[in-house]
């Protein structure tokens, strides 16, 4: 028999160890509810992943092809090595599969193989490529071995190949893979590391079109890896085909013609402006660079000093010379400075102040109207008017005809050149503009810079008629333009004087190649050596139909020179048409 103490202990007793199970066995349900019901998911997931894996399966790009349908970027089929990051992310694996490449020709080492697996990471269960650009036989070589089963697999994907190479680079462009920078600014999360991207020209400007919808594909594997069977398959959607309004014929034309020499042709119709030739020289392929080169081999391709990567179409800004003075023409006639009776004596030169501003014929033109000055590119009556001018209504038209903007045209990078003004000089140069400015503008010298393609487009304003048309390379962007306000009277006597210019004028040797062409010879400062050479026009003069400007960096005499290019241009262009 227990006393009452003796029982009033054991009663304590039994009371401890009950509470002990009872928050024993509501831990347990606590836990049950909290792994079973709320952490259901994610552990359902975590399963998953040790016997399922991801595959995303890139689609081939859409092609280019020039207007006649000829291919300008195209795909091939090649393999990447892939595997995931679970079965490679350790020291020993890094090791083990860098070495399996290298005995089969391939260099790799550990720590770029790291490199790239950490770059394209995402998940342990989505496959990562560990090599890339393989043929068909060094995938069969390297299926043979018995390392290579245990982690990797095969996986075809697609390539880009630029059969025009360095005939259409400039405008084409290529493909790379997509940096760390790049995907942290993309918008719609649809790339990874190890993608490729468009960089530059076509390829970037309509990568959106181009790119395609990936694909992904979900296979059931077993504890080693080993592929069980398929559980889900999305097929890639191959990107839209472009098709441009470029002739890979009048760009081969555009390529004999500039000889290897530096500078730019740039060619488009008038009337809806679509680019038929746009070539920057020197170039270079962009093959090897879609395929991957050394940085070495990069900073050799971007320091030489030639510079084959700068697009001089439309990123090269230069000093547009006498082509400029329809621009100048166009504002003495719309501001009423002048009329086409009104005349200058041009004895050679002209004094402003202590400074003599010389006329390219240092013996005079004599007494010139404005048709006569356009005709014989008389320096004198531009200073000469330009003074009556002011420098605020010359850059107001320049502005009106395209001088300072942007074309549009749907490439990427291109350059606005440089309008300049007071406000310009004032906060660039730190000085007041003066009237030698103004004089200096008038011929297009100076501050005025200009890129070929801007001056093309310029010149289609007066040859279908007054509109400031957008270029474009792509055949299915539909015409823009915006009307340029200079009344039909003064735009037929600035384009007969141009007209004259081939005719009887400075431009002579341009009119020798069958064609009758209307247009503008220019000679311009080089800071860096000879002088700069121009031609600007368009052809058939009477009714117009395509305009083209060659720029010859260095080439001295814009007559002599660079006319004979636009001329033969042009008249490959009429010539081959249909």
């Amino acid at each position: 028999m227990y006393n009452g103490l003796e029982r009033l202990d054991i009663d304590k007793r039994l009371l401890y160890v009950r509470n002990i199970f009872i928050f024993s066995l509501s831990f347990l349900v606590v836990g049950l509810v909290y792994f079973q019901l709320v952490k259901a998911d994610e552990y359902v997931e975590l399963a998953s992943g040790n016997r399922l894996r991801m595959i995303r399966l890139l689609p081939p790009r859409g092609n280019i092809y020039d207007s006649g349908g000829v291919p300008l970027a195209v795909n091939v089929r090649i393999f990447d090595i892939k595997g995931y990051p679970m079965d490679i992310s350790g020291e020993d694996d890094y090791s083990r599969v860098a070495s399996l490449f290298v005995r089969h020709g391939i260099p790799m080492t550990p720590d770029s193989l790291r490199e790239s697996v950490e770059k394209q990471y995402v998940a342990p269960y989505s496959a990562v490529s560990v090599a890339t650009n393989l043929t068909l036989a060094q995938v069969s070589d390297l299926v043979m071995d018995s390392e290579f089963s245990r982690i990797l697999f095969p996986s075809p994907v697609w390539r880009r190949i630029y059969p025009g190479g360095a005939l259409m680079a400039h405008v084409i462009g290529y493909v790379g893979e997509i940096t760390r920078d790049e995907l942290e600014n993309q918008r719609d999360l649809y790339y990874q590391g190890g993608d490729i991207i468009g960089k530059i020209g076509i390829e970037a400007m309509y990568e959106e079109e181009l790119r395609g919808v990936v694909g992904d594909e979900v296979v059931e594997v077993d504890s080693r890896g080993r592929r069980l069977r398929d559980v889900n398959y999305n097929d890639p959607q191959k990107g839209n085909d472009i098709k441009l309004t470029l002739d890979l014929a009048a760009q081969r034309e555009a390529s004999r013609l500039m000889d290897d020499r530096r500078g730019a042709i740039v060619a488009m119709d008038v009337n809806d402006g679509a680019i038929k030739a746009f070539f920057s020289s020197p170039t270079y392929d962009p093959n090897p660079l879609t395929w991957g080169i050394s940085s070495k081999e990069w900073s050799a391709l971007v320091s030489d000093e030639d510079k084959p990567m700068m697009n001089r179409v439309m990123g090269g800004s230069y000093p547009p010379g006498s082509t400029f003075k329809v621009v100048t023409a166009s504002a003495i006639l719309m501001e009423k400075v002048a009329d086409t009776n009104s005349t200058v004596f041009c004895p050679g030169s002209f004094q402003l102040g202590p400074q003599r501003f010389r006329c390219w014929k240092r013996t005079g033109h004599g007494t010139e109207t404005l048709f006569g000055a356009i005709r014989d590119s008389c320096d004198v009556y531009f200073y000469q008017m330009s003074i009556k001018l002011g420098i605020d209504k010359l850059i107001k038209w320049a502005r009106v005809l395209g001088v300072g903007e942007k074309t549009g045209i749907d490439l990427p990078g291109e350059s606005r050149g440089n309008i300049a003004g007071r406000e310009w000089k004032r906060s660039r140069v730190k000085e007041s503009w003066y009237q030698g400015d103004t004089v200096n503008y008038s011929i297009g010298q100076g501050f005025l810079l200009m890129t070929p393609l801007q001056l093309a487009r310029t010149y289609a304003a007066f040859a279908n008629g007054g509109k400031l048309i957008v270029p474009r390379l792509n055949s299915e962007k539909k015409p823009e333009w915006a009307e340029v306000k200079i009344s039909k009277p003064h735009m037929d006597t600035i384009r007969g004087g141009i007209r004259a210019v081939v005719d009887v004028g400075t431009g002579r040797v341009a009119g020798r190649y069958g064609v009758q062409i209307a247009g503008k010879t220019g000679t311009s400062q080089n800071p860096h050596g000879e002088d700069h050479a121009w031609f600007v026009g368009y052809a058939p003069a009477d009714k117009p139909r395509y305009v083209a400007a060659a720029l010859i960096e260095g080439g001295g005499s814009g007559s002599s020179v660079a006319g004979p290019l636009v001329a033969q241009m042009l008249a490959y262009l009429l010539e081959h048409e249909n």
